[in-house]
């Protein structure tokens, strides 16, 4: 088909009229592709997926049950908007209850359609054009991707493993600082499972009054620890006056299809917020956002699931450690983050790898096992312990299947 008009008006921020024309292919797409690949090559072997990054179990069957009675009320029917009362009232109560942390229901708190959502609406609320928002490295890029949509710049601070992937606030050039408007973080964090301290978030308020920063904290695996109580940024005094959290259903209650969470914080950034969202959507359905309550009102369904994900943990950090990876067990998340070798030795040949994608196409197209690759920051491989497993001993099964079939490669780091 001859090219028409159409692909002349494609806006820059998508590629303008280069827009569909690349060749570049995005990293999970790879993976994707490899999978199946592999599944085609190897029929008779099970591909072991701990890649992906969602709960291999359904909502609990009393949130679900939730859902299906509030689905029949006629009141639920209509539009949303910004939400009832009810997710606000139970999001005060787990603010209070599970992290410490008191929030005004009326004034503070307001539902999301899932963090993503948020994190997509938020730029409106503060970037111009030319301001800068700073996004830590790896991480998860839908704050920055709107923030450069709006004209707006980001400033990449990379996460180091010999700073407990904690950012170097103190290493942005000042004529960033300058520019810079918002400073987003994520602990438990996505892809390094690192978590945050309480000093470090205290830096961070200081920071944020020093110069003059919202700051935005996904707390999207909030509840999924292994000890302790879960260290929301709100519970650090001074935290409110500068900024909001993010939590989400998806991850903490197997709900990552429903799409529902809350912002809560700030009173001025969370109205600005709600009065964007109010110009992009008609809010989330009703009986979604009330089966949500209920699962924030019974916070040890979370306790159940981070059970599960530390016994995972438990199994994989040691079987990695007798390979040869230098795996840690992380303190929350289901996401374990170790560096990927740059070569290995089979049989006497040796196969180098350039990146840590390299070597997860290697895991899958040879050994039928799919990770995540990490390039930005030093070459490292996420492996999640979400695989599909029902019950225990399946779990021991898997993880001592994946070391069965890596345990003829000698790793060189």
């Amino acid at each position: 088909m001859p090219e028409n008009y159409i692909q002349q008006l494609f806006a820059e921020r998508i590629g303008g009229a280069g827009y569909g024309k690349g060749t570049a292919i995005y990293k999970f797409e790879k993976i994707k592709r490899a999978k199946a690949e592999a599944r085609k090559a190897h029929p008779d072997t099970e591909l072991l997926d701990l890649g992906v990054g969602e709960p291999d179990e359904m909502a609990f069957p009393e949130v679900v049950d939730t859902l299906a009675a509030e689905a029949r009320r006629p009141e639920n029917r209509g539009y949303a908007d910004n939400g009832d009362e009810i997710l606000k009232r139970s999001a005060a109560r787990y603010m209070r209850d599970v992290c410490g942390v008191e929030i005004d229901p009326a004034t503070e708190v307001i539902h999301s359609i899932g963090s993503k959502a948020a994190l997509s609406i938020l730029p409106a609320c503060f970037i111009n054009p030319g301001d800068v928002a700073l996004m830590t490295s790896p991480g998860y890029p839908v704050f920055g991707t709107h923030a450069k949509y709006y004209g707006g710049e980001v400033y990449n601070l990379p996460l180091r493993e010999e700073s407990g992937y904690l950012p170097d606030l103190d290493a942005i050039p000042r004529d960033v600082l300058g520019r810079a408007k918002t400073l987003v973080l994520n602990y438990p964090n996505n892809p390094t499972g690192a978590s945050a301290t309480p000093e470090f978030f205290r830096r961070v308020v200081e920071f944020a009054v020093r110069n003059r920063i919202v700051v935005i904290h996904d707390f999207a695996y909030a509840a999924l620890v292994f000890e302790g109580r879960p260290l929301s940024f709100l519970s650090v005094p001074g935290a409110k006056d500068v900024g909001i959290e993010l939590h989400s259903a998806s991850k903490n209650f197997n709900m990552t299809g429903w799409r529902c969470g809350f912002v809560a914080g700030n009173p001025k950034v969370v109205r600005a917020y709600g009065d964007v969202k109010d110009n992009s959507d008609s809010g989330q359905f009703l009986g979604i956002q009330h089966a949500v309550a209920y699962a924030f009102d019974h916070p040890e369904i979370t306790r159940a699931i981070a059970a599960k994900y530390s016994r995972r943990m438990d199994l994989l950090v040691p079987a990695l450690k007798r390979l040869g990876f230098s795996a840690k067990k992380p303190k929350g998340s289901f996401f374990l983050y170790v560096r990927a070798p740059k070569a290995i030795v089979r049989g006497g040949e040796r196969v180098a790898f350039q990146a840590a994608e390299d070597f997860s196409q290697f895991l899958i197209r040879e050994k039928c096992i799919s990770t995540v690759p990490w390039d930005d920051v030093g070459a490292y491989i996420r492996w999640s312990v979400t695989f599909q497993a029902a019950g225990e001993s399946e779990e021991r099964r898997v993880v001592a299947e994946v070391e069965r079939r890596l345990s003829d490669l000698k790793l060189e780091f």
